[in-house]
């Protein structure tokens, strides 16, 4: 039995209205993980994932430790002889508000407009999680001999905090051959990305107090302190905000040099600067030169400021000192970084500029290297072409999931991505969307794969080893 690529595109269009409907649905539950009034809401998107799936066939259960939300563990399953494929997405959603950012839908409406899906959540990472699931029935339908798991989470937008507890409580009920996640980005819409490595996060707030409430600034200016000046200027300390450049000794002491393979790979990706710039809506970048913006965007560790929160901030000018300010900060990681390290390099370089300020350290995911070579990357390699029309390249993923290492090293079994994400969907941004071009291609990209790995069996020394 081999699938063929024009049955499964006409079972992407029978089926692309019910993919629609679903991902309506998912979409207009808002599971904003990073808002804890929201937990109804995270419990609601599981639910829902589990009902889904087991409309579709299989079985679903939900999983959490104390304190925890809750992981949908879906299984299709055709025989303990044949090879077992986990595919890893999660649920949970950014934040996102109209009021606040330059929406043009509402953010938790799911609105299309001709082949084009807006929501929250429609690209990261709902719908790829659909495509999958479609994929998914198509195997199935076809009678490909391979067992499906689908693990789905609700808390990787803040890092995946219990994913690693929650799956050791799974146990045996998760044992794979390979795990695929799909939650990455291509380099380009003409151009599908395998992705080599993922960056980590490390997250930090910092906040000064210097009073208990507002005070003028004519009784009280150029004597009262700034929070908000002295949190700017601390910021100016740590990083080079024009570079980009970190200051704190050591930063980058232990950032592995690219190898020259990797350096060629990143080459022959078919980046474009100006496309780049065009996805996503800038004016200006730092540097033009395409080599440098893949090695920023991939290789290298960054420290980015997201907020800073403070004084007054309605209409015109009130003259005042505010007392208090916040700065929120992360840094993306790179493998051989480990977060305890920086941030213990961070609390301390902020003690000795301004030992007023407090550090809070928030919670961090590790930096991934993955895998170029073994026959589930070959396997996915050839998916991808075969739904795609073009050969994948291997470029490394600026962004970080969490729960990628915690799943290599309890699962010890090999990690693929398979991202069906563009760079202009608008990954956290407003007006985030998928496409159908994207979500259909992923239907024939996850089925073909499906069929893929169950011929790998039939040469376990290859299957072993990944």
């Amino acid at each position: 039995m081999t699938l063929e690529r024009k049955p499964l595109e006409a079972f992407a269009r029978k089926e692309r209205a019910a993919f629609e409907e679903l991902l309506r649905a998912f979409v207009e539950v808002p599971s904003v993980s990073a808002d804890p009034g929201r937990k109804k809401d995270l419990e609601g998107v599981a639910e829902l994932g589990a009902e889904t799936i087991r409309r579709f066939g299989g079985q679903a259960d939900l999983h959490r430790v104390s304190g925890g939300p809750p992981m949908v563990l879906g299984r299709f399953d055709s025989s303990p002889d044949h090879p077992t494929v986990t595919v890893y997405n999660h649920l949970d959603v950014q934040p996102a508000s109209k009021e606040t950012e330059p929406w043009r839908t509402e953010p938790f409406t799911f609105t299309k407009k001709g082949d084009t899906y807006f929501g929250r959540g429609t690209t990261d990472d709902k719908g790829p999680a659909l495509a999958a699931l479609m994929g998914a029935r198509a195997a199935r339908d076809a009678g490909v001999p391979v067992n499906i798991r689908f693990l789905w989470e609700t808390e990787e937008e803040v890092g995946s905090p219990n994913f690693e507890a929650t799956l050791k409580k799974i146990g045996g009920a998760a044992k794979t051959d390979v795990v695929v996640v799909s939650d990455t980005v291509w380099v380009s819409r003409g151009r599908p990305s395998l992705s080599a490595g993922l960056r980590g996060l490390q997250r930090f707030i910092f906040r000064l107090e210097t009073a208990e409430t507002d005070q003028h600034s004519g009784t009280t200016g150029g004597v009262a302190r700034n929070p908000i000046a002295e949190l700017c200027q601390l910021a100016s300390e740590i990083f080079d905000a024009r570079t980009g450049r970190v200051k704190i000794p050591g930063f980058y002491a232990d950032v592995a040099p690219l190898s020259r393979k990797e350096i060629a790979d990143f080459k022959a990706s078919g980046f474009s600067v100006s496309g780049f710039i065009k996805d996503h809506g800038f004016k200006s970048i730092r540097t033009r030169d395409p080599l440098e913006v893949m090695k920023n965007l991939w290789a290298m560790p960054t420290f980015e400021i997201h907020g800073l929160v403070g004084g007054y901030t309605g209409p015109g000018v009130k003259t005042i000192v505010p007392p208090r300010a916040e700065l929120k900060a992360t840094v993306r990681l790179v493998p051989n970084m480990k977060g305890e390290k920086v941030a213990r390099l961070v609390r301390d370089f902020v003690k000795k500029r301004n030992p007023d300020v407090t550090c809070d350290i928030g919670s961090s995911a590790p930096a991934f290297k993955g895998r170029i070579t073994g026959p589930y990357v070959e396997a996915a390699q050839r998916a991808v072409k075969f739904a795609f029309g073009k050969e994948p390249v291997f470029v490394r993923e600026g962004g970080t999931i969490g729960a990628v290492l915690s799943m290599e090293q309890l699962l010890k079994v090999p990690i693929v991505f398979m991202g069906l994400s563009l760079p202009d969907h608008g990954y956290h941004a407003p007006n985030e969307n998928f496409d159908w071009g994207q979500a259909g291609g992923g239907m024939v990209a996850f089925a073909k794969y499906f069929e893929e790995v169950s011929r790998i069996r039939a040469s376990p020394p290859r299957a072993a080893r990944g």
